[in-house]
C-alpha cells in the first residue's frame, strides 16, 4: 500500500489530491465489505474467513498485501474458536505433527510472498480455491487409519505450509486430512480453530520478517477485525434460521467462479506486463 500510495508522489504539496481520498475510502469500504461477508460465512458454517477474504482482496491487491490485512482478524477469530469446546488436549495430541509440519513448511518457504515468483501467488490461490470448493461440493472423503495419522499428518502439514506461504490459505490439503481421521463434528470445529491459529501465527512471523507489517496496514487491519466479528455474530444468528448445507453449497459454487476469475485475471496481467 505504501509503495502504491499516489498521495506520496505529489510534486506540489499544496493540498491533498481528491482522487487519493476517494481511492483510500473506496479501498477501506471494499475491505470492510469483504470481511463482513467472510465473517458471516465463518459464523454460519464454522470456517472460511481467511479463504474468502484472501480470495476477495486478491482481486484488488497482491496476496502479500492482502495477507498482511487478513492475518490479525484470522488469528483473533481462530483463538476464540480454539477455546470453544472440551477437546483441546486430545486435538493437540492427535494433530501436533500436522501443526509442526505446517509451521516448518511456512518457515521454509518464507520468501514465496516477496520473492521473484510472488506474482504467481494469485494464480495458485485461484486454483486452490477452485480445487477446494470442487472437492467439498463432491463430498469426497477418505479414511486415514489411527496408526498412520502421525506420519501422514506431518507430510500433509509440510505441503499445506508451502502452499500457505505462497497464498495465505491453509485449507488444502489440511482440511481433507482432518476430515479423514474421524473427528466428531464439534471436535473438528475446535480442531480447525487450533490448527489455523498455529498456521496464521507462523505466517505472521514470515510477514514480520519480510517487513510487510507497517503503518499502512494498521487501519485496514482494525476495520477488518471489527467487521469480521460483526459478520460472525450475524452469521451465528442466521445459522439457526437457515439450512447450513444449502448456504454452504452456493458458497462453494461462488468460490469456484472466484478462483477461475483470479486465475484468468492474473494470467492476463502477467502476459500484459
Amino acid at each position: 500500500m505504501a509503495e502504491g500510495w499516489v498521495c506520496n508522489l505529489q510534486i506540489v504539496p499544496i493540498m491533498r489530491i481528491g482522487q487519493c481520498d476517494l481511492m483510500a475510502e473506496s479501498l477501506l469500504i471494499f475491505i470492510a465489505a469483504a470481511f463482513l461477508l467472510a465473517g458471516f460465512i465463518k459464523g454460519v458454517i464454522g470456517l472460511g474467513l481467511p479463504t474468502v477474504s484472501m480470495g476477495l482482496l486478491a482481486v484488488t491487491m497482491p496476496p502479500s498485501q492482502a495477507l498482511a490485512i487478513v492475518i490479525v482478524p484470522a488469528i483473533v477469530t481462530n483463538i476464540w474458536q480454539t477455546f470453544v469446546g472440551p477437546y483441546l488436549r486430545n486435538i493437540i495430541i492427535r494433530l501436533w505433527p500436522l501443526m509442526v509440519g505446517t509451521a516448518f513448511g511456512i518457515w521454509l518457504n518464507g520468501d514465496m510472498l516477496t520473492g521473484p515468483y510472488a506474482r504467481y501467488g494469485t494464480i495458485i490461490l485461484g486454483i486452490l480455491l477452485a480445487i477446494y470448493a470442487t472437492i467439498s461440493l463432491r463430498k469426497f472423503t477418505f479414511h486415514v487409519a489411527p496408526s498412520n495419522e502421525k506420519w501422514v499428518g506431518g507430510i500433509v502439514g509440510v505441503i499445506t505450509g508451502a502452499i500457505s506461504a505462497a497464498t495465505g490459505v491453509q485449507v488444502v490439503p489440511s482440511m481433507p486430512f482432518m476430515q479423514s481421521i474421524g473427528m466428531e463434528r464439534d471436535e473438528l470445529v475446535q480442531a480447525l480453530g487450533v490448527y489455523f491459529t498455529v498456521a496464521t501465527l507462523a505466517l505472521a512471523f514470515n510477514l514480520t520478517s519480510a517487513g510487510l507489517f507497517n503503518a499502512a496496514t494498521a487501519l485496514p487491519g482494525v476495520i477488518a477485525l471489527a467487521t469480521s466479528f460483526a459478520g460472525m455474530f450475524i452469521g451465528q444468528a442466521v445459522r439457526t434460521r437457515m439450512e447450513p448445507d444449502t448456504f454452504r453449497r452456493w458458497f462453494l459454487i461462488a468460490m469456484i467462479f472466484l478462483g477461475i476469475y483470479l486465475v484468468g485475471s492474473a494470467i492476463y496481467n502477467i502476459e500484459r506486463a
